[in-house]
């Protein structure tokens, strides 16, 4: 997916809160802002004044009238203060007209963001069609994948398609985008940051980025386009060994993951390198699909759902691979791909390399609407073969190999030390 949502906070990992671009530029802002322990809100206001007798008359009527379960959040009373909110915006609210299709759907929305779980969000009918375009593979944007980074609340780049205007604009891994043409993206979800970003086919938009290493924010002006995301690519390497990446896992991935392993096979590989780095995640039935053309019989994973129910996800074995393996992953490599690197790690069958992963142990679930709405709402834990929940923690790697990006993109050659650590592990396992 194009801006991907994966198919993915505690009390001690407070998210710090950017500092406004005016505050930065007055010298008053901090690049990188720490752990934030209490936030100040200055309000420019004439005073505390009470909404009217009239409003607080309508709601205790209405409070009578309404036969709700008042053990429910939606009670009548919580009916009654919504009728009294609406009717002081509409007496009150100075700026503009709200349309009511836009109210509810901030009530809607309100509602999925007080579980505190960024994972959990509404879906406009909308934004719904356009998310499901993009698991097909195309979309109009800029060809960068994104996650939600847990530590400071903004979405961050977790990869770029190949020929893309992302590529094309140098967005590295681990950018996190701050403004999107001057709109903050601190506090939206991944979906509302998503939207930001995509539009019409060549139309521009202004991306504002905290970079690594650099002293001030980096902006940058895109043309959307639009974009046919291959979620597989395969090429061979020296020695024998077959290349496979996979960007995410969607509805595509599946056909193509089993052509680049024929591919390899076809081409007398004697070893693969299956690179998950940057991988967001994606469906699950893709990853268990992907995971029976190559694992042993056995598990894949299962879930368990918060009345314990446990599913479970097999492998028949009949294709399990009999090649070398290596697996590279990086803290990008999220959910769905964090399910194929775990079970090959517990399966014992390949060799992990690069850093911890990022630890997302929990599934979600599209839940769709009559009108063509839908929530995506955490529905269960998911476990590797061995019974770990890496939610919060991720995977470790076999080997560790921090990436050395200063000489990544210090060079138009782009080294990769890590893909050369791996082709290191390879060729031992392969007996070269």
């Amino acid at each position: 997916m194009d801006e991907n949502q994966s198919y993915f906070n505690n009390m001690n990992n407070m998210q710090p809160v950017p500092p406004t671009k005016k505050e930065k530029d007055s010298g008053k802002g901090l690049f990188f802002v720490g752990l934030v322990v209490g936030i100040g809100v200055a309000l420019l206001a004439v005073g505390i004044g009470f909404a009217g007798l009239g409003i607080q008359n309508a709601m205790e009527q209405s409070r009578e009238k309404l036969k709700l379960d008042e053990d429910s959040a939606l009670n009548s009373y919580t009916i009654a203060k919504l009728q009294a909110l609406e009717e002081t915006i509409n007496q009150y609210f100075f700026l503009h007209d709200v349309p009511d299709e836009d109210l509810q759907n901030g009530m809607f929305k309100g509602l999925l963001a007080a579980l505190g779980d960024p994972y959990s969000e509404y879906y406009t009918a909308e934004e719904l069609s356009s998310m499901m375009e993009q698991s097909q593979g195309i979309y109009y944007g800029i060809g960068a994948y994104v996650q939600l980074d847990t530590n400071t609340g903004l979405p961050k780049i977790s990869g770029v398609i190949e020929g893309s205007p992302a590529e094309a604009a140098d967005l590295r891994a681990n950018d996190l985008i701050y403004e999107v043409d001057g709109t903050s993206t601190y506090g939206l979800s991944l979906t509302e940051a998503v939207a930001l970003i995509k539009g019409p086919e060549g139309t521009n938009v202004e991306i504002t980025l905290i970079r690594e290493g650099e002293s001030d924010y980096v902006s940058l002006t895109l043309t959307r386009q639009k974009v046919e995301s291959p979620t597989v690519e395969f090429r061979m390497l020296e020695d024998d060994m077959a290349y496979i990446q996979v960007t995410e896992f969607d509805d595509v991935t599946v056909d193509q993951f089993a052509e680049a392993l024929a591919m390899a096979r076809g081409s007398d590989a004697e070893g693969i390198i299956l690179d998950l780095r940057g991988n967001p995640g994606g469906n699950l039935g893709a990853v268990v699909d992907m995971c029976n053309m190559i694992l042993p019989e056995g598990m894949i994973v299962y879930t368990e759902d918060k009345y314990g129910k446990r599913d479970e996800y097999k492998c028949d074995g009949k294709r399990a691979l009999e090649l070398p393996l290596v697996v590279l992953v990086d803290m990008n490599s999220a959910s769905a791909a964090e399910i194929m690197a775990g079970a090959i790690k517990d399966h014992g069958i390949g060799t992990l390399v690069g850093t911890t992963t990022y630890g997302k142990g929990i599934v979600q679930q599209i839940m769709s609407f009559r009108d063509g709405s839908a929530v995506k709402i955490t529905i269960s834990a998911y476990y590797t073969p061995s019974g770990n929940n890496i939610h919060g923690i991720g995977i470790e790697p076999d080997v560790i190999c921090e990436f050395d990006g200063e000489a990544y993109y210090g060079s138009e050659d782009h080294p990769d030390n890590q893909l050369e650590k791996a082709k290191d592990v390879l060729r031992k396992e392969m007996g070269n």
